[in-house]
């Protein structure tokens, strides 16, 4: 794997880019807020009406990218699909478009149950676990979060008294093959939770040279003798008010 890994081209210019499918925005917002959660966007959206000024379209059906007004600032705010392959490609078109920073969060699976109870995870890196981030960065188990934005999501988080730990993630395509002896490992590792797209995340920002920022809430418990589903099926949404304020917050700081 690291020898197919190892065939990393930094070149900027692939033969199928972002602009080829969507067009730039002369007047599109400059912040870009997204989520994993559909029902978190569409309580949004049913209470305050925000406008929608552009699409993403896949084959699984098109999204809508909404404008909003958080203190004076317009957001963009759209749905990020999941899995680290989608995701990425959401992410480049959003750039594409014209965001020029992005704030990212959704849920994990909890592999420090006390450590993360009751805050939110800032992740200061990713181990590189699924395929799309070695399009983006050379190899390496893991990618490191830029130290500059964690430092602002860090001070903006103090400021509003969000309880919060920084730390690892594990960033994994396989759901249903997180074993317990790759829990195990990942948890010595120093790992506080799992998902699935933060590595490339971070690398697609790191590429395009965009500041970004993630943070994960904890859904499922993984750290325990038997699976707990916990309010995984909920994604969020008892709390997703919170969580968009937290977003727009760290967005208009970044």
């Amino acid at each position: 794997m690291p020898l197919l890994f190892n065939d990393f081209d930094n070149e900027k210019c692939a033969f199928v880019n972002p602009s080829d499918t969507v067009k730039r925005q002369s007047d599109f917002p400059s912040i870009a807020v997204s989520t994993f959660s559909s029902d978190i966007i569409d309580d949004y959206v049913k209470e305050y009406k925000p406008a929608e000024i552009a699409r993403l379209y896949t084959a699984n059906g098109s999204l809508p990218v909404y404008q909003i007004e958080y203190k004076g600032k317009r957001i963009a705010l759209f749905l990020s699909r999941v899995g680290a392959p989608a995701c990425a490609a959401g992410l480049e078109e959003i750039i594409e478009m014209g965001a020029q920073k992005i704030v990212l969060f959704g849920c994990c699976g909890v592999l420090n149950e006390t450590e993360t109870k009751g805050k939110i995870i800032l992740p200061t890196s990713a181990i590189r676990d699924e395929g799309t981030s070695q399009y983006y960065f050379p190899y390496s188990e893991e990618i490191i979060a830029n130290s500059g934005c964690l430092t602002i999501a860090k001070e903006t988080l103090c400021q509003y008294n969000v309880p919060f730990i920084t730390g690892k993630v594990w960033t994994s395509d396989a759901i249903y093959r997180e074993t317990p002896n790759l829990i195990a490992k990942r948890k010595e590792q120093g790992c506080l939770g799992v998902e699935m797209e933060c590595a490339a995340a971070m690398a697609v920002a790191q590429f395009r040279k965009i500041p970004f920022i993630q943070f994960l809430f904890g859904a499922d418990n993984l750290d325990c003798t038997e699976y707990d589903l916990r309010d995984l099926m909920l994604y969020g949404r008892n709390a997703g008010g919170e969580y968009l304020t937290i977003a727009f917050e760290l967005g208009i700081c970044l």
